[in-house]
């Protein structure tokens, strides 16, 4: 019988569904024909396999070949299937063996010689191979990001022939397990370096440890950009199951996937010019945008108002629910987008509003216009608004008398308070629901009273008193307090700065 079934990986959003390639080879006019969805590049991969096929000193059928892609209602795109292909039209023409193929999956773009070269998405491919017990082969060149993945076989391959000879046993391929990456966490990046600004890198930790949204307002040239650029160093390493899914979400964009720093929470600082798609994702065939790249990391939007608002509109859902739909006519993506949101804007159009140089001429008119870029939904997602003043002279010069703390001694206290919060509720305390905030942030009659009137005399919404609950949480949690204090709601309270001004 001339057929042959083998299996491979296709791509539905960060999944990577099985496809079975099956190849049947019978007599009439030669042609090869590839049925079951197929994009253009798919399609065109007839022809490299051909090539590839003869130029490995191999025979290609000069007969009917049919190939079908089941499933066939899942859309093929890429050139990931050449490889599957190639042994597919060899294993039904006899000329490599068909037993075992059942025990392996296969991926890789073929050249018109036979060589391997690398694919994206190989992440999410390695998963569910070794989710499904099969051996993975491979290019050589995705071979380390697939070695990531804990208990998989990976047979990684350079050429067509070294594979076939592997397959029929002549000069098997070493295979390929998980190593474990040494981690560089060094940075030239240190909150040292910023001088002063101690109730900006006070409110920074906080927002570290309880992974709340955070936006500083204040002059150009006050340092808001250089301070949030260090944000990941006070961040706690992901857990080998967050690395997982943000790698994923990288590798299946083109971005690629660093193993040396593949622990390290993401940082994504988009231009003000990124239009809605590239921010959440999109395309005829789903891709994640900027908000699924910091999936369990940061997205700083700097500028903020210059954003067009419709593009930072699309930014009110993902911030709920941690994740974005992309709908499509053919098909749907879901991708997980659970991100910490630090942006940065200029007080006022010129942006030397409060300035002490006294330089600004902006109409309260004006300013209100300027902010109102910025809705109010968006601004009651935000826990801390922050102003950050101009530093003086003196201590940009000689910094602080008392010695600037580095960014290892914070982050021990980050890890400290995210490791009480993951005890009492298994997750950080900005992702708290309704029900946990009433059960974890409960409050003394006094406390209660000086919460109700702020809300009263801010005109704060429902999602900012419980924000305000949860950032509290976090402010008891930094001073190892089992019990929300008065003081600690009062410094929650005061980070609602934009709130006052409306």
């Amino acid at each position: 019988m001339s057929l042959a079934i083998i299996y491979s990986r296709g791509r539905s959003g960060i999944d990577a569904p099985l496809v079975t390639v099956e190849t049947h080879i019978s007599n009439g006019l030669p042609s090869l024909s590839i049925v079951g969805l197929p994009e253009t590049a798919v399609k065109e991969s007839k022809d490299r396999v051909r090539s590839a096929i003869i130029n490995s000193h191999f025979d290609f059928p000069a007969q009917r070949i049919t190939i079908n892609l089941a499933p066939a209602d899942l859309p093929k795109d890429g050139g990931r299937f050449d490889l599957a292909i190639a042994l597919g039209i060899l294993a039904a023409s006899g000329q490599i063996p068909r037993k075992d193929l059942e025990h392996y999956e296969c991926v890789g773009e073929l050249s018109l010689g036979g060589e391997l070269r690398s694919i994206a998405g190989i992440l999410p491919i390695a998963i569910q191979s070794r989710n499904s017990l099969r051996k993975l082969i491979l290019p050589y060149a995705n071979a380390e990001e697939g070695a990531l993945i804990k208990e998989i076989e990976l047979i990684p391959a350079k050429h067509l022939l070294e594979i076939c000879a592997h397959l029929n046993g002549q000069q098997l391929i070493p295979t390929q397990h998980h190593v474990k990456q040494t981690i560089e966490t060094y940075s030239d990046h240190d909150l040292s370096d910023v001088h002063g600004q101690y109730h900006v890198k006070r409110a920074l930790e906080i927002a570290a440890a309880g992974a709340h949204n955070l936006l500083m307002l204040g002059p150009p040239g006050t340092g808001k950009s250089m301070i949030a650029s260090r944000l990941s160093t006070i961040l706690p390493l992901l857990t080998e199951q967050q690395a997982q899914e943000t790698a994923a979400l990288a590798s299946i964009s083109n971005q690629g996937v660093n193993v040396k720093t593949w622990l390290i929470p993401p940082f994504r600082a988009p231009h003000h010019t990124a239009s809605a798609a590239a921010l959440v994702g999109g395309g005829s065939n789903p891709r994640p945008g900027e908000i699924s790249l910091a999936h369990n990391g940061t997205l700083f939007l700097d500028e903020l108002p210059e954003f067009d608002r419709k593009v930072l509109e699309v930014l009110r859902e993902p911030l709920e629910t941690g994740q974005i739909t992309i709908s499509r006519a053919n098909n749907q993506a879901n991708f997980p987008a659970r991100f910490q949101l630090i942006a940065a804007m200029n007080p006022c159009p010129c942006g030397y509003l409060g300035d002490a140089s006294g330089r600004c001429h902006c109409t309260s008119e004006q300013i209100n216009r300027y902010r109102a870029k910025i809705s109010g939904p968006l601004l009651d997602r935000i826990d801390i608004h922050l102003e950050v003043p101009r530093v003086p002279h003196e201590i940009l010069r000689k910094g602080s008398p008392e010695g600037e703390e580095n960014s290892h001694t914070i982050r021990a206290r980050v890890i400290a308070a995210r490791h009480i919060a993951m005890l009492r509720s298994g997750k950080v305390n900005s992702a708290l629901t309704t029900k946990e905030v009433n059960v974890h942030c409960v409050l003394t009659d006094a406390s209660h009273k000086i919460l109700e009137q702020a809300m009263d005399k801010f005109g704060l919404s429902n999602r900012a008193y419980h924000r305000i609950l949860k950032l509290a949480r976090t402010i008891a949690d930094l001073a190892q307090s089992a019990d929300i204090q008065i003081s600690h709601l009062s410094e929650a309270i005061s980070y609602r700065k934009l709130d006052r001004s409306h």
